[in-house]
C-alpha cells in the first residue's frame, strides 16, 4: 500500500466531507429564507472546490508514479491492490463525491426555483409594462386595477 496515495485520498475525502456540510448549510439557508449568508457559503464552496481539485491532481500524479492510469480505473486498480484501508478510503471518497453531486444538484434546483419565483413576482409588479410603484416607492395611481396585493 502506498502511504502517500492513502494520504491524498484521506485529504480529498475530508475536503469533500466539508463541501457536503457547506451544501447542507446552503440548502438550510435557502429553506429558511436566510439568503444573506449565501455569498459567504458560496465563497467557501469555491475555495473548497479549488482545494478538492488540487487534491485530485495530487492523487492522479501519485497514481501515475505508482504505474497506474490517472483516472478512475487507475484509482480502482490501486485501491484493489493496496489493501482494505486503501479500498475503504477510496469507496468512502466515491460515496461522498456522489452525495456532493446530488446535493449540489438539489441546491441548484432550489436556486432556480427561487429565481423563477422572483422573476414572476417582478413580472407581476410590472403588470402591463407599467410599474406599480415609482422610484420614490409611491404607488402609481394610473395603474391601479382595484386589486390589492394584500387581498391576494
Amino acid at each position: 500500500m502506498s502511504q502517500l496515495l492513502l494520504n491524498h485520498l484521506t485529504r480529498e475525502c475530508a475536503a469533500i466531507g466539508e463541501f457536503l456540510e457547506l451544501l447542507d448549510q446552503e440548502a438550510s439557508a435557502m429553506t429558511q429564507g436566510n439568503f444573506a449568508c449565501l455569498p459567504g457559503l458560496t465563497e467557501r464552496k469555491a475555495q473548497l472546490a479549488d482545494q478538492i481539485a488540487l487534491f485530485s491532481r495530487q492523487r492522479e500524479i501519485e497514481l501515475v508514479k505508482l504505474g497506474y492510469t490517472a483516472d478512475r480505473n487507475g484509482a480502482e486498480a490501486a485501491a484493489n491492490a493496496g489493501g482494505k484501508l486503501l479500498q475503504d478510503t477510496w469507496n468512502k471518497l466515491l460515496t461522498r463525491a456522489a452525495l456532493a453531486h446530488e446535493h449540489n444538484y438539489r441546491n441548484g434546483v432550489m436556486i432556480h426555483t427561487h429565481l423563477d419565483f422572483t422573476r414572476q413576482a417582478i413580472s407581476f409588479l410590472h403588470a402591463g409594462g407599467q410599474p406599480l410603484y415609482g422610484a420614490n416607492g409611491a404607488h402609481h395611481t394610473g395603474s391601479n386595477s382595484g386589486n390589492s396585493l394584500a387581498l391576494g
